[in-house]
């Protein structure tokens, strides 16, 4: 399971890195979309645990704190979800702004002589 899930988190970073270096606009915050996911991806993971355990204590049983996930990855990662979901909404507004005053989407805001 953790080889699959490294797979994955390098598969959004790789893909997102790359889209990162396209000249369009729109492929750089598709690309921002994807490593905010990998990094999100990545902190969930840092706070699993093996084999764990639903937090419930029963009475009369010494508790192990060592078989119960930690929240605060958790926490951090739904804050996140909700900043980059801003974050990409301001960046399609700024981007049809600026398509709308230049003409065009790429990043330079020049056309390539193709």
């Amino acid at each position: 399971m953790e080889a699959v899930l490294a797979l994955a988190i390098g598969a959004l970073a790789g893909s997102g890195v790359w889209l990162l270096l396209r000249p369009r606009t729109f492929q750089v915050v598709v690309g921002l979309s994807l490593v905010s996911y990998a990094v999100n991806l990545f902190i969930f993971a840092m706070g699993w645990v093996r084999g764990g355990a639903a937090p419930f204590v029963q009475a009369g049983v010494p508790v192990d704190p060592a078989r119960f996930a930690d929240p605060l990855p958790q926490a951090l990662v739904l804050t996140a979800i909700v900043i980059s979901f801003a974050m990409t909404a301001l960046l399609l507004v700024v981007l049809l702004a600026a398509r709308g005053l230049s003409g065009t989407d790429h990043v330079d805001g020049r056309e390539t002589d193709a």
